[in-house]
Parts: C-alpha cells; sequence; structure tokens
C-alpha cells in the first residue's frame, strides 16, 4: 500500500469517527464543525486557505470554502459533511470506525460523502509544488441530507466563484449533468364535524380528502405527458401519496383531514409553477365542497437541475470517463452551485445504491481512478 493510500485510509478513518448526522428529527440531529475544522486544518498544511462559515447561531453547523491560486476561473471540488441517521444493530461492523474487508471501506458517510474529501485531497497534493493558474476550491457544507441550508447559505452570501464545480456525490465516477427536483407538501382539509347517522350535520373532511387525492392522481397522469424526459430511468416527475391522518371515530363525521406527498419534478418543470397549480385545483375543490383546503410546504424544495450537454465541463467529463452524461432521480446540491455562475456536474466514487444502508461502503477499486480523474480536471481548469 502507497503512502497516498494510507493517508487517504487515515484521513477516512478519522472523519467517519466524527459525527455528524443531520436529520429533521431532533433527537437525531448534530452539528458538523469538528468534520470542518478537521477538514480545516488538512488543508491549512496543503497550504490552502481557509474560510469557516457559520449556518447556525451558535457555530455548531457551518461551511469550509478552502482556496489555493487566485483568478476569475478555476475549479471547485465539493462535498457535503454530514450523513444520515443509523441504525447500529443492522451493521456488521462500527459504523462510526472504518472498516477494511473484501477490498471495501465500510463506515458511515464512506461513500455518501465523507470518501470524498480524502480522494480531492490527494488530487490536490499532487500539484503542491505547481503554481495554480486559477483557484483550486475544495468546498465542504453542512445539512445537505436535510435542510441543504449549507448550499443555500453560500449561493444567498454569493460564493465560491470559478469557472466549473464538480459535486463528488457517489455516481460510479459517471458524469451526472441532470436530476430531479424535490418537494414536500401537505394538504390539510378542516372540514365540519357531526353525528355520522346524519351526513347534513357536518361536512367530511375525509370524503373532501377522497376528492383531492383523485384530482392529485390525475394531475401526476398530467405530468407524465407535459414533463418525460427520456434520459432518467423513471422518466416522468413522480407524485408519491406518502401519509395521511384524519378522522376520530367511525361515528363522527370527519372534521380534519392532512395528506402528505412528495413530487419530483425533471428539469423543464418549475417547482413553483406546479406548487401553484396544485393550489388552484385544490381551491376548486374545497369551493366546491365548502371545505376549508390549506397547501404547505414541509421543507424548502430543491429545484430540478440541468447542466447543457454542450458545455465544457460536461465535454471534458465524457472525455475522461468514457461515459456519456446521464441523468439521476436523487437530489443534490447542484442547483445551488450552479446558481453562482459554475458550470457544474455531479460525479464521485462509490454507488448510491449503497448510500444510507447499513454496512455502507467505498470500493477500493475507485481510489485511484477517482484521484486521476480529478487530478485531469484540475490540470485543465487551473494550469
Amino acid at each position: 500500500m502507497s503512502n497516498t493510500e494510507k493517508r487517504i485510509i487515515d484521513q477516512l478513518g478519522q472523519l467517519i469517527s466524527t459525527p455528524s448526522v443531520s436529520s429533521t428529527d431532533p433527537g437525531w440531529d448534530q452539528g458538523n464543525r469538528a468534520v470542518i475544522d478537521l477538514l480545516a486544518s488538512w488543508l491549512t498544511d496543503m497550504g490552502f486557505a481557509t474560510d469557516i462559515q457559520a449556518i447556525n447561531s451558535d457555530g455548531s453547523k457551518a461551511n469550509l470554502i478552502a482556496s489555493r491560486g487566485t483568478g476569475p476561473g478555476g475549479l471547485v471540488l465539493a462535498g457535503h459533511t454530514d450523513t444520515v441517521p443509523y441504525d447500529e444493530g443492522r451493521w456488521n461492523s462500527d459504523p462510526l470506525g472504518l472498516s477494511e474487508r473484501n477490498n471495501r471501506l465500510y463506515g458511515l458517510g464512506s461513500t455518501d460523502m465523507k470518501g470524498f474529501f480524502p480522494l480531492a485531497m490527494a488530487a490536490a497534493a499532487s500539484f503542491g509544488d505547481t503554481p495554480l493558474q486559477q483557484p483550486l476550491i475544495i468546498l465542504a457544507t453542512a445539512d445537505e441530507e436535510s435542510s441543504m441550508n449549507g448550499a443555500r447559505a453560500l449561493a444567498a452570501a454569493g460564493q465560491p466563484k470559478a469557472r466549473a464545480a464538480i459535486i463528488g456525490e457517489p455516481t460510479s465516477l459517471m458524469p451526472v449533468r441532470m436530476h430531479k427536483g424535490i418537494m414536500m407538501e401537505a394538504v390539510h382539509i378542516t372540514g365540519q364535524a357531526g353525528h355520522s347517522s346524519n351526513p347534513s350535520l357536518g361536512n367530511s373532511a375525509l370524503d373532501g380528502m377522497h376528492s383531492v387525492m383523485g384530482d392529485l392522481v390525475a394531475f401526476r397522469e398530467e405530468m407524465v405527458e407535459r414533463y418525460s424526459n427520456p434520459l432518467f430511468e423513471v422518466a416522468y416527475p413522480t407524485l408519491n401519496l406518502g401519509c395521511i391522518h384524519g378522522g376520530d371515530s367511525p361515528n363522527r363525521i370527519c372534521g380534519q383531514s392532512e395528506l402528505h406527498f412528495d413530487l419530483r419534478m425533471t428539469p423543464g418543470g418549475d417547482n413553483t409553477q406546479v406548487r401553484e397549480d396544485i393550489r388552484a385545483r385544490l381551491s376548486a375543490i374545497g369551493q366546491t365542497r365548502g371545505l376549508d383546503i390549506e397547501l404547505r410546504s414541509l421543507i424548502q424544495d430543491v429545484s430540478p437541475f440541468e447542466q447543457a450537454a454542450d458545455s465544457e465541463l460536461v465535454k471534458l467529463a465524457e472525455q475522461l470517463t468514457g461515459h456519456s452524461a446521464t441523468a439521476v432521480a436523487f437530489a443534490t446540491e447542484a442547483p445551488f452551485l450552479q446558481q453562482l455562475g459554475m458550470d457544474t456536474i455531479v460525479m464521485g466514487p462509490g454507488s448510491i445504491d449503497q448510500a444510507h444502508q447499513p454496512d455502507e461502503f467505498m470500493p477500493l477499486d475507485q481510489i485511484e481512478p477517482c484521484i486521476r480523474l480529478l487530478e485531469s480536471c484540475i490540470r485543465h481548469y487551473c494550469l
């Protein structure tokens, strides 16, 4: 094993053993500052200028912008430092301890996506004695797995700036230039409770929800016609009716009901417009049935993402990997970096199939190809 590989494994072990779960559940949610400080110390030693940006009041959640070189162009290598919650009992090894077996590196975040940082740093180290003509920026963010507040803060602040950005989410080192967005919504219906023996004594929120669900299913079919994209494995927007609550007794007319759904829009569609379309449809149902129907967002949505097929970064990534750029269903921070004016793709080691799973792992045979690929990108954009 080379010294570079030993350093990568040691760094990944330290990152994995530093917990940084982000979650909408307060019982799980943690800060990422210890991970950010660890990365900042390594990158400072490598000659990078480091800027830590707090994104909450106590600084326990933060972004890191580490840069070397100056100029109007350059390259960003980006990743998130948080992980999802985990069930330790379903792991065959300690999720917070790096374990090597079967030519794989196991641990929470090994592929999604703490494992990207040691590889990005190894690629950067290859140019340690080379003057850079344009900046190389290593970006580490907070809360991608929950609110994406780290990426939102960067977009709001207008930094970092570069010519191109590569987000190292696990794609088996294949370039991704397109992904769906995500929105999660709640439909709340207020009716009138009453004795079930006489329907005229009330106005059933559940009967109203039946109409709402039927209309959402019809809208789902309309979206198939309006927004399909054959580059996706599931070629159309998905609308999932996830959970429903309502009523309190079989002998009472239901007075309150609530439905939660998620919608994953393809590029070409707009979350805001789709939400307004749904709101108008719900309003019509409410007026017809005499019900108060409210639509509210459960999360801040993430827009669909598309990088032009003929852009410089996409063509470079296709040339270097030998693979045509593709599309994925999962959402990333790509729309926020693209807002900053950078060509953006998603391309990193490991498989998304291992993410958010017990015994998550990074294949050892992805390490060297990833470093070589990132070196070529640094050479193109920074030298």
